[in-house]
């Protein structure tokens, strides 16, 4: 009986050292198996777009990895390029013509308006259900106030040329609507907005010979 007893006890040690050693062996299997997934997953990142591990590719470190960006700073910068590239600029145009003063004839446009307006007094950028700010019913009314061409002179980079002026009063009307959201939610509604804005369409006149010509003095 005592022998029989024995048997059993050492066939169940048995058993339960094989059982152990075949969990490690499946522990090791399985983390060798994770380390490999995660080795193969950082060499598939590692060899695409500007983040190589080598060759001709540039290493841009974590600048490489993609990186989500706000569409307000996006729509600004496409925003400040819109009125570099209509706004911002002098033009030069040809000689006036003898029998009359000059006139300015390109009043500003609506949007050149609207640009120069949210510049002044924004309303884009707000945090939804937090705090927005809206612009309705918008009533443009534009004046010009000025209208007149300097005296021929030499212009770096240009020669002689006559700077022409023209300036604008431009009176906005809108309806301006601001919802808050914290601490106390509540919407504040001015149907009677008005805005002011001024904008100046100076541009050049080229001129021909210029008597006397001077020298500017540096």
């Amino acid at each position: 009986m005592t022998k029989t007893t024995n048997s059993q006890t050492k066939h169940a040690a048995q058993t339960e050292r094989l059982e152990s050693a075949t969990k490690g062996t499946n522990a090791v299997s399985s983390l060798a198996r994770k380390v490999t997934l995660v080795t193969m997953a950082c060499v598939a990142v590692g060899t695409t777009g500007c983040w190589g591990l080598g060759g001709t590719n540039y290493n841009l470190g974590f600048l490489g990895f993609p990186m989500p960006v706000s569409p307000y700073y996006q729509h600004k910068a496409e925003e400040e390029f819109w009125k570099n590239e209509r706004y911002n600029k002098v033009p030069i145009l040809g000689p006036t013509t003898s029998g009359g003063a000059p006139v300015a004839l390109d009043p500003p446009s609506d949007d050149e308006v609207m640009h120069a307006l949210e510049s002044a007094r924004p309303v884009q950028g707000g945090i939804p259900l937090l705090y927005e700010k809206q612009r309705n019913d918008v009533r443009i009314i534009k004046e010009k106030i000025a209208d007149y061409v300097d005296p021929p002179r030499f212009y770096p980079l240009i020669g002689p040329a006559q700077l022409h002026h023209a300036h604008y009063k431009c009176t906005i009307y809108f309806e301006e609507k601001t919802t808050i959201g914290y601490p106390v939610p509540h919407t504040l509604h001015d149907q009677e907005a008005v805005e002011v804005v001024y904008i100046d369409h100076n541009h050049f006149h080229m001129v021909g010979d210029v008597e006397p010509y001077t020298t500017p003095a540096l």
